[in-house]
């Protein structure tokens, strides 16, 4: 059965998948006693099962032996980015009523992509069942990163993996041969049946942790699904509202580790033996990442309290301390969720927020195939392999590199693809703000709402200026641009690239 399901297109798979899930939203309502947001998600999942089973029941006389390949996988990848947040929004628009479906289509694409920009921030103005719906679309959209990682990316490497593998990218690897010895039919249903129960069962262990930390119920499901997809969605306006406080900070903290390195969770993608998490360069760059940049922060605020504050003020000394930590991993991680201690750091130290440090953190992204966005930790760290070598040749230019073969492939060709895939980033980035600009917006403005797409940092647009920019005074056009960004960020220019090269199409 499993087999015979799997033979379908990958869209149609999913859009039954959202199909099933528009029922959890519809069972909120009715327990809230709010028919008519649950009339309109019964009656878009009742809808779309039926459209999905016409088209399967259509389809299911095709030749039997026939089975969708990477590309066409990949292919439909991008059509679930472009066209599934059409479904998912019909009962987001029917429970709101009082927007635009346009409107509603750009809150679902935010939402699938884990950026988690939202043009319904403020608290009370939606249902909180259409929170709920938003939490599950970017949850789901985190999981669908997970699986289409090693089932989709990995084989083609693509996503990160094609600076450590030999075949250039959008073509298969030897080194890789368990991806080449399963078709991908069987390898997509082996890694959802792997991964899909450790990110069930994350979210439910953070779930319970924030709500014995004293958050609601309900509160508490929508932060541990957008912690474990890195949305950073959130049905109060962020972790300040909520009332766990730093305990249920700190344990958002540690899960946001996950984004780190895939090696935290699955080694389903690593090609040879290594020797431990500890020694992955994606988690140790992370780790100095998150340790270094505080300690800035940190003597940058301490600085600038010695004319406004008391310096032996330890208490609001280690609370500072604590906000730029945890702030700092959560813009790493993309996620993009604030402190209740970074206020607080600012108002201590009297300085403004660090904006480009913020964006910056977010450019950088998490690790290679885990739901962070941005360019990525992997290629950040082959990028200062081929530097830290550049400068000794400089200093030494008869020296011999002390790489192992693994090493030499990152500081050379890895290095090289890593740069191309970082001006593929630039120039795109340069081109949305450009076309953000043409649409009204300031140039400040047009450069965090572009790098907030790529980078899938939603939050980043309120985080990284003084003014936040109010997504709901943006023009259909620049609604379109930001939303392609979005797409743009989550599936990355080089996959875009692969689909047109015809060698990949080559039966």
């Amino acid at each position: 059965m499993t087999a015979r399901l799997l033979r379908f297109p990958l869209i149609l798979i999913l859009a039954g998948v959202a199909g099933l899930l528009m029922f959890l939203p519809m069972v909120d309502a009715l327990m809230r006693g709010d028919s008519s947001v649950a009339r309109a998600f019964g009656n878009s999942g009742l809808l779309g099962l039926a459209l999905v089973v016409v088209i399967g029941l259509a389809m299911s006389g095709r030749d039997a032996a026939r089975e969708m390949t990477d590309a066409q996988n990949l292919a439909s990848l991008l059509l679930a980015y472009l066209l599934l947040p059409v479904y998912l929004a019909l009962p987001f628009y029917e429970g709101v009523e009082t927007t635009t479906y346009l409107n509603a289509y750009f809150e679902m694409v935010s939402s699938f992509t884990t950026t988690g920009a939202t043009l319904f921030g403020v608290p009370g103005r939606i249902m909180d069942s259409l929170h709920l719906w938003r939490a599950i679309v970017g949850w789901s959209g985190g999981l669908l990163i997970w699986i289409s990682a090693s089932a989709v990316l990995a084989p083609m490497s693509l996503g990160g993996f094609e600076v450590t593998v030999r075949a250039e990218p959008g073509q298969d690897d030897a080194l890789l041969g368990r991806f080449q010895r399963a078709s991908p039919a069987r390898r997509l249903a082996q890694i959802t049946l792997t991964l899909g129960p450790v990110y069930i069962g994350l979210t439910a262990a953070l779930w319970i942790i924030l709500m014995a930390g004293g958050e609601r119920a309900f509160v508490a499901a929508v932060h541990a699904m957008s912690t474990m997809s890195t949305s950073g969605i959130s049905s109060i306006g962020g972790l300040q509202n909520g009332v766990s406080g730093f305990a249920g900070e700190f344990a958002i903290f540690l899960f946001l580790i996950f984004s780190l390195s895939r090696l935290t969770f699955s080694s389903d993608t690593v090609p040879t033996v290594r020797q431990g998490l500890f020694y992955d360069p994606e988690f140790r760059l992370g780790l100095m990442i998150v340790a270094g940049v505080p300690m800035l922060l940190f003597l940058r605020h301490w600085i600038g309290a010695f004319e406004v504050s008391d310096p032996a003020d330890w208490q609001g000394v280690l609370r500072s301390l604590w906000g730029a930590v945890f702030t700092v991993l959560s813009f790493l991680s993309t996620t993009g969720f604030e402190s209740a201690d970074w206020q607080a750091a600012r108002d201590w130290s009297g300085l403004k927020t660090p904006g480009l440090i913020l964006m910056g953190l977010a450019l950088v992204g998490g690790g290679v195939a885990t739901t962070a966005g941005g360019v990525k930790l992997l290629r950040v760290y082959a990028l200062y392999l081929h530097g830290q070598r550049e400068v000794e040749r400089l200093i030494h230019p008869s020296s011999v590199g002390r790489a192992s073969g693994p090493g030499r492939r990152i500081r050379r060709q890895g290095a090289y693809i890593a740069w191309i895939f970082f001006m593929l980033f630039a120039l795109t980035l340069t081109a949305l703000t450009a076309v953000l600009a043409l649409f009204g917006q300031t140039f400040e403005s047009a450069l965090i709402l572009a790098l907030s797409g790529l980078s899938t940092t939603g939050p980043l647009i309120h985080a990284a200026s003084e003014e936040p920019i109010r997504l709901a005074q943006l023009g259909e056009g620049a609604k379109l641009v930001y939303a392609t960004a979005m797409v743009l960020g989550r599936l990355e220019t080089l996959a875009l690239i692969a689909l047109l090269n015809p060698t990949v199409w080559r039966d």
